[in-house]
Order: C-alpha cells, then structure tokens, then sequence
C-alpha cells in the first residue's frame, strides 16, 4: 500500500466512477482499477460495489477512505511546509468558487495572480456553497470564495474581501426600464426570474426583496446559471436582480440595468480550515484581491 494507491482510492470514491477517477488521476482505467483491485486484496476487504452503471462504496470503503483523506492530508502538509521556503503562494492551490462569481472575478484575477506569484499553481474547483464546504472539510480543496456570511460555521476562518452591489435588470419596453432607481414597492408587482433552490444569490435576492421562496417567481422557471437568466430577460421573459460584477461582464441593449433604491449587496469572502499548515498565504491572496479590484465592487464598509 502507498500513497498513489490511496490517492487512486480517494479519486474513486469523489468520483464514483473509475474512468472519471482515473482521467482525475492522469492515469488509463485499466491501470487505476487493477491498483483499487489489489488494494483490495492487500486489505481483505471489498472497498466498492461494482455495477455496469455506477460505483457504490462499501460500508468498510467508506472508513478506509476517511482514513486515507487523513493520511494524504497529512503528507500534503508536508510537501505545503516545504514548498513555504520558496516564498507565499508557490507550488499547487485547489480554490473553490461559486458559480455566480467564477465566470466574472477569475478572468480578472487569475491574470493578476499570474503575475504576483508565478511559482503558484491554481486549481479551480466550481460548485454550489454547501458542497465547495463540504470539500473543504475534507481536505479536497484548500480555500474557496463564497458569499459571507456562512450561517454560524466555526469550522472555517472567514476573511472579508469586498462587497458586490446589486442591480435591477429588465427588458426594453419593461414597465420599470425608464426608472431612476427601482424600490422594493416597485418589485411588489414583478415576478422575477431567479436561480435554482441551493444557489446562495437566490436566498440573497429573496432576502431583498423580502418575499418567501413561494411568492414572487416567474412560473415553474428554475434557472442553474445566471448566463441562462441574461439570455430570459433579453427574451423579455421576466426581470431579474444581478450581482455587479455580472453586470459588467457584458453589456447588452438587450438588457435594460438600473440601480435600486435602497443600494444592497453581498459579502464576498475567503474562507479555509484553521489548520491549513500555510494559511499565512491567504493573507496574501487577501491582500492581492483587494489591491486592485474591479470598478463594480468597493472595500467592505466595515473593513
């Protein structure tokens, strides 16, 4: 038994497939699932239940590999103290981020990091707040941008970064595209098109406009990006309530934005484990993303 063989372990078990595991692990199936096998045949135990369709792990699989996500942490570890000799942000780092903010800050960011720390090794890791968390804690990533905040979690340290203004977005010809500034009286007549249900940006708009998630919506639509909702609204299909930073992106007379009444936004912020063996980094990271962000976001009022 080695490490590759419990990284291989890990991936399976991530993945629950072994083709997806072993293009994970930059390696053929044929030799990742021969590996997993005789893995299985040095412990005497059956790890994952094999189907044509899916790989399900095994009671006893699934404490071997909170045992191995342990025992890689720790060798990570090691190799994050060593490469901390050649300077902050040097060597691998798998960031999480959420999809409402991905496609907008990282093709502004990865360029400045590029710059500020070529000896870094990004890792982007797209996914909703409570799985990127989810990864977190279990050592699968080693930060993750989210909205703030996380609801109480004193199992991550939590670093403001800055605050992303919302704006009101509606089609040409819309009863409110004419307006100087949009209220929330004024979205009491709008049905809007939102997010599905575990994007954390639908909780935001909801909390906004102060409606439940019962009331205000534009029928059964349920969008999973908000690239799909642009494309709604330019098809006049409904109104919306977009991040700044979305806003920005792409302008379009197709899109009629108008700031809102009552100005609001949301917290964006760095979040990782307390004994992330580097932290001092994120200090860094921090302190790059601040130093020169977009027109469309500002400081934290508070910070």
């Amino acid at each position: 038994m080695n490490l590759r063989d419990l990284r291989y372990l890990v991936a399976v078990a991530d993945h629950g497939h072994f083709g997806r595991a072993a293009a994970a692990c930059n390696v053929s199936q044929p030799t990742l699932s021969t590996q997993v096998k005789k893995l299985e045949g040095y412990l005497g135990a059956t790890l994952f239940e094999r189907t044509n369709k899916r790989v399900e792990i095994t009671p006893v699989g699934a404490s071997v590999v909170a045992r191995a996500r342990q025992a890689l942490s720790e060798v990570d570890a090691i190799l994050d103290l060593t490469r901390a000799c050649a300077g902050p942000l040097s060597g691998p780092l798998r960031l999480g981020v959420i999809p409402t903010l991905g496609p907008y800050l990282l093709p502004w960011l990865v360029p400045r990091l590029g710059e500020a720390f070529p000896r870094l090794e990004l890792i982007i890791h797209e996914d909703l707040t409570a799985a990127l968390m989810e990864r977190l804690k279990a050592h699968r990533i080693d930060a993750a941008l989210v909205a703030l905040p996380l609801g109480g979690d004193d199992e991550v340290v939590a670093q403001p970064l800055f605050d992303e203004p919302f704006w009101f977005a509606c089609p040409p010809g819309h009863r409110l595209a004419d307006a100087a500034a949009v209220s929330e009286t004024d979205l009491d007549g709008d049905d809007l098109l939102m997010l599905t249900d575990g994007h954390c940006l639908r909780d935001q708009v909801l909390a906004i406009c102060r409606r439940d998630a019962g009331r205000g919506q534009a029928g059964d639509f349920r969008a999973t990006s908000l690239e799909t909702i642009r494309q709604m609204v330019a098809a006049g299909m409904g109104s919306t309530l977009f991040p700044a930073l979305a806003v920005n992106r792409r302008p379009s007379d197709d899109v009629v934005i108008r700031p809102l009444a009552r100005p609001s936004s949301r917290r964006i912020g760095l979040v990782w484990r307390p004994s992330y063996p580097r932290a001092g980094d994120f200090g860094a990271l921090a302190e790059t993303i601040r130093r020169s962000l977009p027109d469309a976001v500002h400081l934290p009022v508070d910070h």
